[in-house]
Parts: C-alpha cells; sequence; structure tokens
C-alpha cells in the first residue's frame, strides 16, 4: 500500500527539518524519513556540542586568567567524563524537542533509512510513500585518507564520544574542525600536533586571519607541522604513529583525529532510481532554487557541498518551502555575503569577499582597513593575545565588501556587521556610526 504525501523530506538535519515544518505550516501533508536522532550534524556531532567544548575550553582560559583580575583560583583538574554526560543529556533533550515539534505539526517522523524507487516514490522502513515534492537534505559525513591504518584513526563523530580525553593528540587538517578541536583539547589539557597538508590553517579564509591563527596557536602550545601528507597510520607499544609522504614519522599519540573534509551522504540513496544527477564528487546538483535535474526533488544543506554551514541548510529549507507551498514566486537562498564563525581560540568571524577575492573581482578599486591591537580583557593579564580585524572595501564610495575578525568576542559581534554588509554599507556609514567603548568592536568603525 503506497501512502501519499505533498512532500517527503529525506533527511532530519538542520535543513530537512526547517523545510518539513515550514511546509506543515502552509497545510501541506508532510513525511520526514530520517533513522539517527533528529537534529542532523549540527545537533549531534556538530555545532552544538562543539560550541559546549568551546565554552568548556574558554572558562580553562579564564581561569588562567583569572590570577591576574585578583581572584586565588585553585583549579584540580576538569572532569571530562561529567562534562560529556552533561553534554550528551542536552543534545538527547533538543533530540526529544523536534520529535515532539514534529508531531505537533501533524508531520510523519519514519525512523529509517529511505531511498528512492522511482522519481515520486520512497522506500522506508518497508513503507512506500509517494511524494509530489521531494527534498534530499540527508548532509555529510567525515572522510578519511585511504591510506594503510586509516581506521586506526577517529573522526569528528567520534570526538564527541570520547568518555576520557587523551593526553596526546594529533590532528590531521587545516580546516574549520581542526582547528575548532585542536584549540579545545590544548585549553583542557592535552599535548597537541596538528598536521596540515600545506603550511597554512583556514586556507580559504583571508590570509591576513590565517596568520593570526597560526600565531595564536603556537602561542597556546599547539606544535603545527606543515607539508604533512599522512602515508600510512600504525599503532606500536607507545601509541600511534602517523608516516608522511616525505618519510617523516609523528608520534607516539594516544588518539589521531582525522579532520580532512567530508563527503555526502547519498550512497544508499539509489539517486540513479529517480533520476537525480551528482557531480564528480557524489554531491547532489542543484540550481539557485535547490532544484535537482528533476523538477519536483530538491536538495539541500551539505548533501549539495554548497556553503556548508546549519544556517544556510535551515534558510535554504524554508525559501523552498516558501516557493513551493507558500505561493512566494521566485524565493530562493542569496549564497552571497553569507557571515560564518569558527570556533577557534580566539574565535574568528568573516563575512563577504577575501582581499584575494576582492582585487580579483574588482582590480585597483579595492582599498584595504586593518588594526592588530590587544583588547581590554587582556590589558592587566600576563597572557598577551591580539586581536585583528581588516575591512575589504571596493569602489569609489568604498562599499564594505568583506570583514574579518580575529578575537574575543567576534562570533557575536559579526552578525550585526553581517547585516550591514547585506544591506550595502560604505566605508562612511561605518565612520558615521557612533562607537561604543570601550569594546573590540568599536575598532570597526573607527579604523582609518
Amino acid at each position: 500500500m503506497t501512502e501519499d504525501f505533498d512532500l517527503i523530506t529525506i533527511g532530519g538535519g538542520s535543513g530537512g527539518l526547517a523545510a518539513a515544518q515550514r511546509a506543515a505550516e502552509y497545510g501541506a501533508r508532510v513525511a520526514l524519513i530520517e533513522p539517527a536522532p533528529l537534529g542532523g550534524t549540527c545537533v549531534n556531532v556538530g555545532c552544538v556540542p562543539k560550541k559546549i567544548t568551546f565554552n568548556a575550553a574558554s572558562l580553562a582560559h579564564a581561569l588562567a586568567d583569572a590570577l591576574d583580575y585578583g581572584f586565588d583560583v585553585t583549579v584540580r583538574g576538569h572532569d571530562w567524563a561529567g562534562f560529556v554526560a552533561k553534554r550528551q543529556a542536552y543534545v538527547q533533550r533538543l533530540n526529544g524537542i523536534y520529535e515532539r515539534n514534529l508531531a505537533k505539526q501533524g508531520i510523519t517522523h519514519l525512523a529509517a533509512r529511505g531511498r528512492f524507487t522511482g522519481p515520486h516514490t520512497v522506500e522506508a522502513g518497508g513503507r512506500v510513500l509517494t511524494g509530489q515534492h521531494i527534498i534530499v537534505a540527508t548532509g555529510g559525513r567525515p572522510t578519511v585518507p585511504g591510506i594503510p591504518g586509516h581506521e586506526l584513526g577517529l573522526v569528528s563523530d567520534d570526538f564527541f564520544g570520547l568518555t576520557s580525553r587523551p593526553q596526546r593528540v594529533a590532528i590531521v587538517g587545516s580546516g574549520y574542525v581542526a582547528v575548532e578541536f585542536a584549540a579545545a583539547l590544548r585549553a583542557l589539557g592535552s599535548e597537541v600536533t596538528l598536521l596540515v597538508r600545506q603550511d597554512s590553517v583556514l586556507r580559504y579564509f583571508d590570509a591576513y586571519l590565517q596568520e593570526g591563527l597560526l600565531r595564536a596557536l603556537a602561542d597556546d602550545g599547539i606544535r603545527v607541522v606543515g607539508q604533512a601528507i599522512p602515508s600510512a597510520l600504525g599503532r606500536g607499544p607507545a601509541g600511534l604513529t602517523l608516516e608522511t609522504a616525505d618519510g617523516r614519522s609523528h608520534g607516539p599519540f594516544e588518539a589521531l583525529i582525522w579532520a580532512v573534509g567530508r563527503e555526502p551522504w547519498t550512497a544508499d540513496l539509489d539517486l540513479p532510481s529517480a533520476g537525480v544527477g551528482t557531480d564528480e564528487r557524489g554531491f547532489v546538483t542543484t540550481d539557485d532554487y535547490q532544484v535537482t535535474n528533476v523538477p519536483h526533488i530538491y536538495a539541500l544543506g551539505d548533501v549539495t557541498g554548497r556553503v556548508t554551514l546549519t544556517p544556510v541548510a535551515i534558510a535554504a529549507g524554508r525559501r523552498t518551502a516558501d516557493r513551493v507551498f507558500g505561493g512566494m514566486t521566485g524565493r530562493h537562498l542569496d549564497y552571497s555575503n553569507i557571515p560564518t564563525v569558527i570556533f577557534s581560540h580566539p574565535p574568528i568571524g568573516t563575512c563577504g569577499l577575501t582581499e584575494v577575492e576582492a582585487r580579483e573581482r574588482f582590480g585597483p578599486a579595492v582599498k584595504i582597513y586593518l588594526t592588530e591591537f590587544v583588547p581590554l580583557y587582556n590589558g592587566i593579564t600576563d597572557h598577551k593575545p591580539k586581536t585583528r580585524m581588516k575591512l575589504v572595501t571596493a569602489g569609489s564610495d568604498e562599499k564594505v565588501v568583506g570583514c574579518h575578525i580575529m578575537g574575543p568576542g567576534a562570533d557575536e559581534m559579526l552578525q550585526g556587521f553581517a547585516v550591514a554588509i547585506h544591506m550595502g554599507a560604505t566605508k562612511r556609514d561605518f565612520d558615521e556610526t557612533v562607537a561604543i567603548h570601550p569594546t573590540a568592536a568599536e575598532e570597526l568603525v573607527t579604523m582609518r
């Protein structure tokens, strides 16, 4: 027997949930297929537990600074297992909230894997569903290098299941997962080696931030090893040893975490049965409206490989539902000027173009504004990390096309500046805004 729905959403992560719930608000009959706990990568093994871990690491830094502020603080260590239990309890509470919200909105939730059996039909848990519209939002999963012994390493999903903190840990990768894990583990007491394929981190970010973060990592005692291309991972009596292509041997380590990228989770969807196309890496291809090559099938979030951020998936899902079920013709997500934050220590926030991107697009009409300073918080501490800020402007009116921040509070201050950039603010608009003193954010409206 076939069950009919207006919308079938395959995937219960941020994008799938957002699309399903918005469609249900318009009165659509919706089914959501997700075998794992609701919330996807973000809630279960991504943003949420990552930010809680960032908070724990930030407290460790604050405790180290407490003496400089006159506090006599004795720290007897950190209860990693107790912390992980509380973190997981919070995640499970969110899982339950999502489950209850689906029930309240009358959305059918199938806790099973879904696969296409035709352009309009999906099988899940022995049930056959027919959908007038179908959304693919299955997300991604961590990749590992295809080298001997790769299975001895952990991936980001495994990190959040660790019940004890490794004392000596290697992290392979240079992206946001790598630097966030490295900074957090170091703050909580681990000896951390970060192995990167080239000589920098966050290579798609502005070079000014890359340079600043490399210095901050070194200042915190993280060993960064460049030109490290993994060739083999082995285990000996003393622990794990990583061999690299240049003949070097690194280790021993108690644990090694692969943070070398993510791949789309499409292997068990049987996309060919629906005629849905993918690119050479397996990501589902879409147009500006999240539509695949099959007109009634859409894809959004990490499975498309386009700006793999939780708020992007949510925004794309809601806009798709608004257009398809809410009558908002032409509604879609604009992928330009999307702000993002790296929860390193200190955090990094960025929105818009890097300097290199701006010069490629606008040529000599680009003007750069920079500042670097010790934030007031660290004015009386022995530790003197530097905050860095950069504005990229273009044209005779100096329209702000890029904003890049590294330092405490970067994660919170960027949101408001992202609104200004989205609205087309110029450097003069920034200059005419009265500063809030004393803050780090005021530097963004006082640069000369």
